[in-house]
């Protein structure tokens, strides 16, 4: 038995030659241990949306996205369709004090807040509401479909 340690973050040379095999061993190790199906959202299916209604991508999933956020307060928290709204919605979720930023040396994507947006056949099944700062990503919230609830995609986006 070989134990070798890593660098993820930032990814070292040897985490990206070794993404792909370590992906599938999670992978099967999640549908063995916990049950999951294998279907169950891959990275190719998550989209990092920044939140910003000048962003094209942001504003044509915002409809369904706005949908989603209230099936799953109504389900989930037993809210009525008057608390989740697409106002609150936007209140909640979409207004944010972030400003965007691309620092030279910061992430590909930049600084602020966004949508990571989880795609499965052709539509959003779950959404991740989160900031990422220069020190720390911070997970403002998660939502999904209550139809998708056996993908536990809270623990799957926590894990992410």
């Amino acid at each position: 038995l070989k134990v070798r340690v890593v660098r993820s973050s930032p990814p070292s040379s040897q985490f990206k030659a070794t993404f792909q095999e370590s992906y599938q061993v999670y992978k099967r190790y999640q549908m063995v241990i916990h049950k999951d199906p294998p279907d169950k959202p891959t990275i190719n299916q998550v989209r990092l949306v920044p939140v910003s209604f000048e962003d094209p991508q942001f504003k044509s999933s915002f409809n369904h996205s706005a949908t989603l956020f209230a099936k799953y307060q109504m389900a989930i928290h037993k809210d009525t369709p008057s608390d989740c709204g697409e106002n609150e919605f936007t209140r909640f979720l979409c207004d944010s004090p972030l400003e965007a930023e691309n620092a030279p040396n910061g992430p590909e994507c930049g600084y602020g807040s966004f949508h990571q947006q989880y795609w499965l056949d052709g539509k959003i099944i779950a959404v991740g509401v989160i900031d990422i700062l220069p020190y720390c990503v911070s997970s403002v919230y998660l939502y999904y479909d209550p139809d998708y609830s056996f993908l536990s995609l809270g623990v799957y986006s926590a894990l992410r």
